[in-house]
């Protein structure tokens, strides 16, 4: 799939590094970071480079400022946590322009070890065309490249593509190397049975996924809103729960295809109204009129965890319900609980069902939660990244 040169393959003592992380964290009002996952996940590469005596130059974007300075989505909390975190000081090169005079002067007095960040990369207009201006500034900032972002990785920036054209080598840093391994081997070279668990509420937005599963995995469990269009293809009723008409067919033809390759829900937790206090009931088959589907049943928890009970291999991305609603998490929390247990590669890709397994305070025991909801995505589709790509073969 990718055979790509990392952090560990190249000489990095002395040299300007120019660091790809992706640092798009969440802020409230106040301007503080409210989940830091995505600074934990680049630390790693950041210490690796610091110890061995690299100049460290840290670029990303946060949110989308749309090509101009947005003071609200400024990098300056981050540097902040990052001093905290390395315990020494990172400066932030508080640049508009991003690369501009604060940035080519923290720059120029850098030591071996020291740490520079770069403003929102996505200040500039040219960031997001992949203008190549723009990465050739960034590019003479540095000596060589390290892309360790990988939830941009789908997308053809300049901050992760365009700048490999003016500096080499480009290398893997230890997240995206990660990344690449499980999500990699998982679909490329799994141990079997293989299981891909699909969940959340759109079958239009994962059809290529379901595509490129169903070539590769053992078994492929549907779950929450987009059983429901499977349902419709299967001619059952299915209330006022999510449908996509437009799918129906694609899905009947899925099922033929597919044989007993695919496992739906075999029963149902519905209710009148989308709402957490709702009066619920649990139906099989048909789902009568008015009302909708929230949440897997018990008898769909028990199939789908006999499915899972055997498998060496899961990937699961989508819950089984309204997780964020207490009362139809049932589904999501059982499969998450269900996961941590086994003796299994799983991996967690998707923003929901990362949420959902953090929620449920499992995230530890999963083996692999992938930091790139689109990029995961891709990757299932078995669409190449071209912030991979652009990265030097081994």
């Amino acid at each position: 799939m990718y055979n790509k040169l990392t952090v560990e393959d190249v000489e990095v003592k002395g040299k300007r590094v120019l660091v790809r992380c992706d640092f798009n964290v969440p802020l409230d009002a106040e301007g503080n970071i409210t989940d830091e996952n995505r600074i934990v996940g680049a630390m790693p590469t950041i210490e690796y480079l610091v110890n061995n005596g690299a100049k460290v130059i840290l670029c990303s974007h946060m949110g989308k400022p749309k090509g101009e300075p947005v003071p609200s989505l400024s990098l300056a909390p981050v540097a902040e946590r990052l001093s905290e975190k390395l315990g020494k000081k990172v400066v932030f090169a508080a640049d508009d322009n991003v690369v501009g005079e604060n940035a080519k002067a923290a720059v120029a007095a850098m030591n071996d070890g020291d740490v520079v960040l770069l403003q929102n990369t996505r200040y500039r207009k040219e960031e997001t065309k992949n203008v190549d201006e723009f990465s050739q500034e960034l590019a003479s900032l540095a000596d060589l490249f390290v892309n360790d972002a990988f939830g941009t990785a789908h997308r053809a920036h300049c901050s992760n593509v365009g700048v490999t054209k003016y500096v080499q080598p480009a290398v893997a840093g230890y997240l995206i190397g990660k990344e690449i391994d499980y999500l990699g081997n998982a679909v490329n070279s799994p141990v079997r049975p293989l299981v891909a668990v699909l969940g959340g509420s759109k079958v239009s937005s994962k059809i290529s996924v379901i595509e490129n599963l169903l070539k590769k995995v053992d078994k492929l469990i549907i779950g929450g809103g987009m059983a429901y269009t499977f349902f419709a293809a299967q001619g059952k009723t299915t209330g006022t729960s999510l449908l996509e008409p437009d799918y129906i067919d694609y899905a009947k033809k899925m099922l033929d295809a597919a044989g007993d390759k695919i496992v739906l829900p075999v029963d149902t937790v519905i209710t009148e109204k989308f709402d957490n206090d709702a009066p619920a009931k649990v139906v099989e088959g048909d789902i009568p009129d008015g009302w909708m589907g929230l949440d897997i049943g018990p008898k769909s928890i028990e199939l789908f965890k006999g499915v899972l009970a055997d498998a060496k291999t899961v990937v699961w991305n989508g819950p089984m319900g309204v997780f964020e609603m207490p009362n139809f998490a049932k589904g999501t929390n059982e499969i998450a609980q269900l996961l941590a247990d086994i003796d299994a590669t799983t991996i967690i890709g998707g923003g929901d069902s990362v949420a959902a397994v953090n929620q449920a305070g499992l995230g530890d025991k999963m083996s692999h939660i992938s930091t790139g909801g689109g990029a995961s995505m891709e990757f299932l589709e078995g669409k190449e990244l071209p912030g991979v790509v652009a990265l030097t073969d081994k």
